[in-house]
């Protein structure tokens, strides 16, 4: 297949300049060991349009020299080579600085299977291979889950007062689990085009050392994200102090996603969109309008009304786009859920976002911060109550009608070590956060108030197993004004080389809009 193509390439990089000038492209000096990093944590964006741009992203902990991206038929051609651009952060915890490289590639063909290579000077090239998204209606399949953490430990036990060990024992400190682990080969056995990664993505905001858990969550995650794009959405566990003025410049850093107008260097990177084939998909940052103080510092309000400004035009472009069918959200924070505890729904995201998605119709919003996995009813409009319970607008729950509303599903089951799945109400019943209290200064958080509603949305949860993800097919249909589908089944992963049981498979339809 393809990765088998790129990874041929790496023994075959003496031959000859007639062999596609392989020799040439691929340089074989070795660094200096001391001064050299090797090519670290290699991942995959889609640019704006995901049919003709893909950026090719990797990073280091020391400054390197001409940091490129070699493009690659799987024939072992070589021809474009694209410098990368460097960017950094220092963290504010250990003062480490760490440098980021990204190569955007264009003018590429669409639903074309291309290999490369990421390479900086001294350094072994590490190889990839994607595909370009479609141009125009094509099938495709795409992925999502939120809440991973790293299957790594970044921190000594320390133990209680007067007892004393010798050689203390490592343990977690990131809210990670075996079971991040196991994610990537679970995504790679569905092999999506591309994967929305819905937050919570590695938590170094909690862990002793921010930039390990990092690089432990790129070494996890690389197996997979240098085959096909995971593109993120920022949760509040990526809001790390110190790191830019409102936490998010190590997430800022090590992705580069399409740049939006309106955006300034404190809010670039935290929302955006793209499109792929007939869906158009929207990254959104919820800690701009939520009302939980979740993160590492309280930052409400942030863009200043920016981010749903944005949020409006895009839909608004979207709905009046004649090749898009298919309008996604990707975001963190939930607007349903029925777990007895963890976090519950946020009115803030019900009184800002909801009647957006609402007015324009959006099919799909996928999200975690919940650790468990759930899915509502379509639903429009709100009850005129204390927490905007939404209403569902249909509960037919195998083939549904996205014309009807809108169908959120939480997929927080990446792997975290907290998980949510056994806090369900039964009946089902919802905690909603509608205010938050005086700051407590022994967690200098503000705890949230919760109001309970009942919960007639909610249509489908998985009590039974902790972790998993869903996976998205389209069907674009074959005649214009017909009937296109997203054929949806949700995994759950069951250990080691990510095993996978479906759990459910249900259908979203709606009709083309050419």
């Amino acid at each position: 297949g393809v990765a088998s193509a790129g990874a041929a390439l790496a023994g075959a990089a003496p031959a000859t300049a007639a062999a596609g000038g392989i020799a040439s492209a691929l340089p074989t000096t070795v660094g200096d060991p001391l001064t050299t990093p090797i090519v670290n944590g290699l991942h995959l964006q889609f640019g704006a349009d995901a049919s003709s741009e893909v950026v090719v992203s990797w990073h280091t902990l020391q400054p390197v020299s001409h940091a490129r991206a070699m493009l690659g038929e799987l024939d072992g051609s070589y021809g474009k080579s694209q410098d990368a651009v460097q960017t950094s952060y220092t963290d504010g915890k250990s003062g480490q600085i760490v440098y980021a490289y990204h190569a955007k590639l264009t003018g590429l063909k669409s639903s074309h299977d291309y290999v490369y290579a990421a390479i900086h000077d001294g350094a072994q090239p590490e190889f990839g291979s994607f595909r370009t998204g479609p141009r125009g209606r094509e099938a495709f399949t795409f992925t999502s889950f939120g809440d991973q953490g790293t299957p790594t430990l970044g921190k000594k036990y320390v133990p209680p007062a007067g007892v004393t060990l010798a050689n203390p024992p490592w343990v977690n400190d990131n809210l990670g689990s075996p079971a991040a682990g196991d994610m990537p080969a679970g995504i790679e056995r569905v092999q999506p085009l591309f994967h929305l990664f819905n937050g919570d993505l590695c938590y170094a905001n909690g862990s002793v050392d921010r930039v390990r858990t990092w690089t432990d969550f790129w070494d996890n995650n690389s197996r997979s994200a240098r085959h096909r794009p995971w593109m993120p959405a920022a949760g509040n566990h990526e809001n790390e102090l110190g790191n830019g003025p409102i936490g998010y410049a190590a997430y800022q850093t090590y992705f580069s996603v399409p740049p939006q107008p309106g955006q300034t260097d404190i809010t670039r990177g935290l929302w955006y969109s793209f499109t792929v084939g007939s869906v158009h998909v929207i990254s959104l940052a919820n800690d701009d309008i939520c009302i939980q103080d979740s993160g590492s510092s309280y930052v409400r309000g942030y863009s200043q009304g920016a981010q749903k400004a944005w949020l409006e035009k895009e839909l608004i472009a979207a709905r009046s786009d004649k090749n898009i069918d298919w309008v996604v959200i990707c975001m963190h924070q939930v607007v349903i859920s029925t777990a007895s505890a963890l976090n519950g729904a946020d009115l803030g995201v019900r009184q800002e976002w909801v009647p957006l998605f609402d007015k324009y119709g959006v099919d799909l919003v996928v999200c975690g911060h919940e650790h468990h996995y759930e899915r509502s009813h379509p639903i429009r409009g709100q009850q005129p109550n204390a927490t905007l319970t939404p209403i569902p607008a249909d509960t037919n729950t195998d083939i549904i009608d996205t014309t009807k509303g809108t169908v959120h599903m939480v997929l927080g089951g990446g792997g975290t070590s907290v998980t949510s799945n056994q806090m369900f109400y039964n009946p089902p019943a919802c905690r909603v956060i509608t205010s938050v209290g005086p700051l407590n200064p022994t967690t200098n958080r503000r705890p949230p108030v919760y109001t309970q509603e009942d919960a007639p949305w909610s249509a489908k949860r998985d009590a039974a197993n902790s972790y998993g993800f869903a996976a998205f097919t389209v069907d674009p249909g074959t005649q214009p004004g017909g009937m296109t589908k997203l054929q949806v089944t949700y995994y759950n992963v069951l250990g080691p080389q990510g095993q996978l049981a479906a759990f459910e498979s249900f259908t979203l339809q709606r009709p083309r809009t050419d």
